[in-house]
């Protein structure tokens, strides 16, 4: 029996023992009140039934005892099963792993073996390199120096000549590709503008009911017309030309004020240098009022909010403007339609675009008063009223006298030339237009190897002959793109002028 079982036994018969030790006490209390045979019958009752208890609790102790030990050995065979189990896992891993370590010695031999074969054949290679340089050294009479640089001269002179063809054909597919697409996007906004404006001209005449009119307007002594002339800054130019008096000022504002003084002057009849006074004053209000009333109106059909009053009132004074005959104020909306469109059909900002359009010829209602180029006051003025930085470059820039920082100051500079340069939209005088083709003629024929060149397409087009000993096919690219760039830096043109240079070989023989 094992040292559980005897465990079991000694915990039973102190189990019983306790049994019997609560049994007698409660014998013996009984035995003191009752008889004696009585508590002798009650007594081996009792002891009966203890004896009875005790078996019953050492039979249970019994059964508990073989349960506990049959639970431990079970317990035990499941252990030793598992352990089984782990040995032979560890043992199949350990196989595995030393057949691998076999591999790996087996692997490393062969490619250190291989490494040695490679670095034999490596020098025999090098030898035989080393031997045929120098034959080749011996055959050519040259070192491998000198054989690479001429070799790399001979590679330079063919890429370049490589280069020139590849450049050219890019440049060709580029340039076909880019004026297609510029086609489209121009023709696209033109025909959505639909604009029916045409040349303009300043009228700076005023009718008189008669040439009496005319003495009352000089008045006694000149008075009325040096007071009309000093108070308007408008000169009076009255002359054979019957009825009829010609307003002469550089400031189109004075210029209409003065008209509307007069007219109302003549209406009125009382014409005397107090009179004078007060009709300039309301003339002077009635322009300024309409000068708001024209900007405001720009930027309302602009769906344009928010410009500074400063900036209404300007725009309201380019309406008295004109550029070659065009109206400036008309010309500006037309920009900036054109501008906004051309932005859309790119994906810019369009509202950028649409207000450096209307505001890139600002400079114009003041130039007359401030020193410097137009785009330039106007990026001024833009920049004091505190608008953004982008809008006041494309302002600045759309005559290319500042570098364009966005794509809507590109868009605002061909939008200017396309509504300056549209039929019907300037006039030009035939002695400005003379000197602009001479002077395109002069540009292309300061270049070297120029034969002669001739402007046509009313100088939208220049087309030079060089001289072909001079001149090779890849130099006329060159010089293509040379006098392009010349011609937009020295002259100022609407819309582009297309550089086309004529090479022609001609070869002649003989036959006697």
């Amino acid at each position: 029996m094992g040292p559980l079982a005897t465990l079991i036994w000694i915990v039973a018969l102190l189990i019983a023992s306790a049994a019997s030790f609560v049994l007698g006490n409660s014998l013996k209390n009984r035995l003191i009140s009752k008889s004696a045979r009585q508590a002798q019958e009650e007594a081996k009752a009792l002891l009966a039934e203890a004896r009875n208890k005790a078996m019953e609790i050492e039979l249970e102790a019994k059964e508990k005892a073989i349960q506990i030990l049959q639970e431990a050995e079970e317990e035990i065979k499941s252990r030793t099963r598992e352990l089984s189990r782990q040995e032979q896992r560890l043992q199949q891993r350990r196989e595995s792993l030393e057949q691998r370590f076999d591999a790996l010695e087996q692997r490393e031999r062969k490619i250190k073996e291989r490494e040695q074969k490679l670095d034999a054949r490596q020098q025999e290679l090098d030898n035989a390199w080393n031997e045929h340089i120098a034959a080749l050294e011996r055959i050519s009479g040259l070192t491998q120096e000198e054989a690479k640089e001429l070799l790399l001269k001979e590679v330079e002179a063919e890429a370049r000549i490589d280069a020139a063809r590849i450049i050219r054909e890019i440049e060709a597919a580029a340039r076909e590709e880019g004026e297609q697409r510029a086609r489209e996007i121009i023709t696209t906004a033109i025909q959505r503008i639909a604009a029916d404006q045409v040349t303009e001209t300043t009228v700076s005449t005023v009718e008189l009911p008669n040439d009496e009119m005319k003495g009352r307007i000089i008045g006694r002594g000149g008075r009325n017309i040096r007071a009309l002339e000093s108070i308007t800054g408008v000169d009076l130019v009255i002359d054979d030309t019957p009825d009829t008096i010609i307003l002469s000022s550089f400031d189109p504002v004075r210029r209409e004020v003065a008209r509307i003084a007069l007219n109302r002057l003549i209406l009125d009849g009382r014409i005397h240098p107090g009179r004078i006074e007060k009709i300039v004053e309301k003339a002077t209000e009635e322009v300024e009022q309409t000068m708001r009333e024209q900007g405001e109106q720009a930027a309302l059909d602009l769906g344009i909010h928010g410009l500074p009053t400063e900036i209404i009132r300007l725009l309201g004074r380019l309406h008295y403007r004109t550029s070659y005959g065009q109206n400036v104020l008309q010309h500006s909306i037309e920009t900036a339609r054109l501008a906004a469109l051309m932005a859309a059909e790119l994906g810019a900002n369009v509202e950028d675009a649409k207000l450096a359009g209307l505001l890139h010829d600002l400079g114009k209602a003041v130039d007359h008063e401030v020193e410097g180029p137009h785009a330039a006051i106007g990026a001024e003025i833009a920049r004091r009223c505190g608008l953004p930085e982008k809008i006041v470059n494309a302002i600045a820039a759309h005559h290319c006298e500042a570098e364009q920082g966005s794509i809507e100051a590109v868009l605002v500079q061909a939008a200017d030339a396309i509504s300056g340069a549209r039929p019907g939209a300037r006039r030009e005088s035939l002695e400005n237009y003379i000197k602009r083709i001479r002077a395109l003629e002069q540009v292309a024929n300061s270049f070297e190897g120029v034969e002669s060149s001739f402007a046509i397409q009313a100088g939208r087009e220049i087309r030079i002959l060089v001289k072909p000993d001079m001149v090779d096919d890849y130099g006329a690219i060159k010089l293509s793109r040379d006098i392009a760039r010349k011609v937009e830096e020295s002259l100022q043109y609407p819309g582009q002028i297309k550089v086309t240079v004529i090479r022609e070989t001609r070869a002649t023989e003989y036959a006697k």
